[in-house]
């Protein structure tokens, strides 16, 4: 896979009262593999404000780790069958979130790598919502679009 990617990313969350909140989202990043850990780097911007969010993300077979700087700050780890706590700063205060991952897969083809992370999200330990994250990573020079196909 190439160092330059495109990133698409849908998040789906359930919540008490069963309605349902899905996020999609497509951009350029940049992609490398070090240590048995693949890692996809990207800028996000911040709704109501000039100030750029720089995401990290780390993973591989059964983790997946997501940090972010900038407007916002927090280090969420997805562990399978694992909870973990952490805090969640924002400009307007902390929220302690709960992360309970459930499953997460991993298919890593030859120029594209697809990865879902089924959880529990917490916040002040109560329960919001069941969720899911799916990524495609797939190279940008490939002609193809990283489009949902599942």
């Amino acid at each position: 896979m190439t160092k330059d990617v495109l990133l698409a990313i849908k998040g789906l969350q359930f919540d008490a009262c069963a309605d349902e909140s899905n996020v999609q989202t497509i951009t350029a990043a940049e992609y490398y593999q070090k240590n048995n850990s693949h890692y996809v780097i990207y800028d996000e911007a911040s709704e109501g404000t000039d100030e750029n969010t720089k995401n990290i993300i780390k993973f591989k077979e059964k983790s997946l780790e997501l940090t972010k700087r900038g407007f916002v700050n927090v280090h969420m780890i997805f562990e399978e069958n694992k909870k973990s706590l952490t805090n969640y700063a924002t400009p307007f205060g902390d929220i302690l979130i709960g992360i309970d991952a459930k499953r997460i897969t991993m298919q890593n083809e030859n120029s594209m790598i697809r990865v879902n992370v089924d959880y529990t999200l917490e916040v002040n330990y109560e329960f919001l919502a069941d969720c899911r994250i799916s990524m495609e990573i797939s190279e940008r020079d490939a002609g193809n679009n990283a489009i949902f196909t599942s």
